[in-house]
């Protein structure tokens, strides 16, 4: 039973979410909505920035689930975007909350998954230091994540997301470059 009321107020608040902005939903307006009393809402969650809290994070673990391995930037930054697209208003209602930094880690370690997912692949056994790997998977994962928020500022508009994608086809290469870098001046 406690899975079926979680699982009802997430549906409830996530239906809210995409109709008005988080600052105009109460606790009441959830309850009401997935026809429980308040009680139940606060046996699960302390607040409302906690639930959205555990929805961020169960959402960000199953695209790491259902992105077990990336092969370009391209696709790291696609995963991003294709999060971002399917939940526009949400995301929209989220990001112009006082909630935003719940958001932003989310969206950061979806980043550095996905960055260090593909540099795996990249580096595989190359033979680089563990500091120039890192220095340049920040690189990469700070690019996407700048990237995407700049997408989100303007509205996420089709052609900032084809100058996104044109971007990554101009950046095809560099990790292999840093990796030859990387050899040459250890």
């Amino acid at each position: 039973m406690p899975n079926f009321t979680k699982s009802a107020i997430k549906a409830s608040f996530l239906k809210l979410l995409s109709e008005k902005p988080l600052n105009k939903i109460s606790v009441r307006d959830i309850v009401e909505d997935c026809g429980i009393n308040r009680n139940s809402f606060y046996y699960h969650y302390r607040d409302i920035p906690t639930l959205l809290g555990e929805i961020i994070s169960e959402t960000v673990n199953s695209l790491i689930i259902k992105y077990p391995t990336v092969n370009s930037v391209g696709e790291c930054l696609d995963v991003a975007l294709e999060f971002m697209m399917e939940n526009k208003k949400a995301v929209f209602h989220i990001y112009n909350s006082v909630s935003r930094d719940i958001y932003e880690k989310a969206t950061m370690r979806l980043c550095d998954y996905t960055v260090r997912t593909y540099f795996s692949t990249v580096f595989g056994n190359e033979a680089i230091s563990e500091s120039d790997r890192e220095i340049i998977i920040s690189f990469f994962k700070c690019t996407v994540y700048g990237l995407s928020f700049e997408w989100l500022e303007s509205g996420m508009k089709p052609e900032l997301q084809n100058r996104l994608a044109r971007m990554t086809e101009l950046c095809r290469g560099l990790s292999d470059e840093l990796i030859r870098r990387s050899k040459e001046t250890s």
